[in-house]
C-alpha cells in the first residue's frame, strides 16, 4: 500500500478538482507538477497589481449550475462578459458575428438585410462542406470569412483553411441581434483575485510538490500511491510508442506599460489579417475592471508544437484522432491510472468541461 491514496500528476484545474473531491471523502493525495506554480494554464501572476493570465485569456462560462456553484464555493466571481473586438487592417468589428458586426461590415440595420446578404454569399457552397473554408462560408458568407475568419484561423492553426477539417468552425457563434456577448451560457465571469487564488483554495490541505517531473522518477512516484490521476500528454505516458500526437502551442510577448492606464480599451482584440504575426493582444486589467495607473499587455503567437515546448490544445484531425485511439486502448489496460484533462484525453476542453469531467470520476 502506498503512502497516499492518490498521486495526481498535474496541478491544473482537473487535478485540483480531483484533489478537493478526494479530500472531502477522507482520501490523502499528493500533487506533483513540473512547473514552478500551481494552476496549469489558468495560472495568473500579479504584476503591478494586475492579475496577468500568463498562458492566455481564460473566461469562465457555463450553463451547468452545479459547476458554477462549485467554483463559487471557493472564490467570488466577477461579472466579466467576454466581448472581443476584431481588428482587420485598422478597421474594428464586434465579435461574435452579430448585428453590430453586420452593420460595421455592410451598413445594414435589420436582421433581414443581413440574412439576405449572407444567404447570397452562401450560394454555390456545397451542402456538405469538405473543409473549414467551405464550412465558414456556408455559415457567414464570403465577406465575413475573408475579413474575420480566414487570416486569424490560418495563423491559429498554422495551416491553410482548405487543409483544416470543417468541424473546427462549428464552434463559431453567429446571431442576428445586437449582442456582443461571445458566450450563450447562463453563467460567466472571472475569479476576483485571479485563477491562482481559485486553485489555491481547492488545494488547501493537500500536499503539493512543484518543480517535480513525474517522468524523471516514474517508478518512485508510482510507488507512493494506490492510484494515479494523470493529466499530462497521454502519448508521453506511453513513451510515444505509436508516435507523437500533434498539438498547437502558444507564446506570449508580455510587457508592463508604465504610466499607460488604458492601452486598447478592451481585454481582447483579435488581429484577423494574415500579415500581422500575432493572433491577438490581451490587456489583462480589463478582466477585472482594473483602475491601476499602469497596464500589462500580451501579444499572443500561435505556433506548431515541438518536443520541449508546452502543448496547449490538440489537433483533432483524422490522423491524430486515430493515433489517440491507439493510446486510449493502452490506457484501458492501466486500471491503476485515471487519465483526465485536455492532454490526457486529447480533447479540446473548456474550463467548465474540465470540471464536469473531474466531478464525474468515480473515486
Amino acid at each position: 500500500m502506498g503512502k497516499f491514496d492518490y498521486l495526481i500528476v498535474g496541478a491544473g484545474l482537473f487535478g485540483a478538482t480531483i484533489a478537493y473531491r478526494a479530500k472531502t471523502i477522507g482520501k490523502k493525495c499528493l500533487i506533483i507538477d513540473k512547473r514552478l506554480h500551481i494552476g496549469g494554464n489558468i495560472y495568473t501572476e500579479n504584476i503591478s497589481g494586475i492579475n496577468v493570465h500568463k498562458y492566455g485569456a481564460h473566461i469562465f462560462h457555463t450553463s451547468n449550475k452545479k459547476v458554477w456553484d462549485f467554483v463559487n464555493s471557493f472564490v467570488e466571481f466577477n461579472r466579466y462578459t467576454n466581448a472581443p473586438i476584431a481588428n482587420y487592417k485598422g478597421r474594428l468589428y464586434n465579435l461574435p458575428f452579430n448585428m453590430n458586426t453586420f452593420y460595421q461590415m455592410w451598413g445594414v440595420t435589420t436582421p433581414i438585410e443581413a440574412m439576405n446578404i449572407i444567404e447570397r454569399q452562401r450560394s454555390g457552397v456545397i451542402s456538405e462542406p469538405r473543409n473549414l473554408e467551405e464550412q465558414a462560408i456556408s455559415l457567414v458568407g464570403k465577406d465575413i470569412y475573408d475579413i474575420l475568419v480566414k487570416g486569424y484561423t490560418e495563423k491559429q492553426w498554422g495551416r491553410k483553411a482548405i487543409e483544416l477539417p470543417a468541424f473546427i468552425i462549428k464552434r463559431l457563434p453567429i446571431r442576428f441581434t445586437f449582442d456582443n456577448n461571445y458566450f450563450n451560457d447562463k453563467y460567466q465571469g472571472i475569479p476576483v483575485g485571479g485563477y491562482t487564488n481559485l486553485i489555491a483554495k481547492m488545494l488547501e490541505g493537500t500536499e503539493v510538490r512543484l518543480n517535480t517531473d513525474y517522468f524523471e522518477n516514474r517508478e518512485y512516484f508510482n510507488s507512493l500511491a494506490d492510484k494515479i490521476i494523470f493529466t499530462g500528454e497521454i502519448d508521453k505516458y506511453f513513451d510515444y510508442q505509436f508516435g507523437h500526437l500533434e498539438y498547437r502551442t502558444v507564446s506570449f510577448d508580455t510587457k508592463l506599460l508604465e504610466g499607460v492606464s488604458n492601452y486598447q480599451g478592451n481585454a481582447v482584440i483579435n488581429y484577423t489579417d494574415g500579415d500581422t504575426p500575432y493572433t491577438r493582444i490581451i490587456e489583462h486589467k480589463h478582466f477585472e475592471f482594473g483602475q491601476q495607473p499602469d497596464t500589462v499587455i500580451s501579444k499572443e503567437y500561435s505556433t506548431e508544437w515541438r518536443p520541449g515546448k508546452e502543448p496547449y490544445y490538440p489537433v483533432n484531425d483524422e490522423r491524430n484522432n486515430k493515433l489517440y485511439n491507439k493510446y486510449a486502448v493502452l490506457a484501458k489496460g492501466k486500471p491503476k491510472v485515471i487519465f483526465g484533462g485536455r492532454l490526457a484525453e486529447y480533447k479540446y476542453y473548456d474550463m467548465h468541461q474540465v470540471i464536469e469531467a473531474a466531478l464525474t470520476i468515480c473515486l
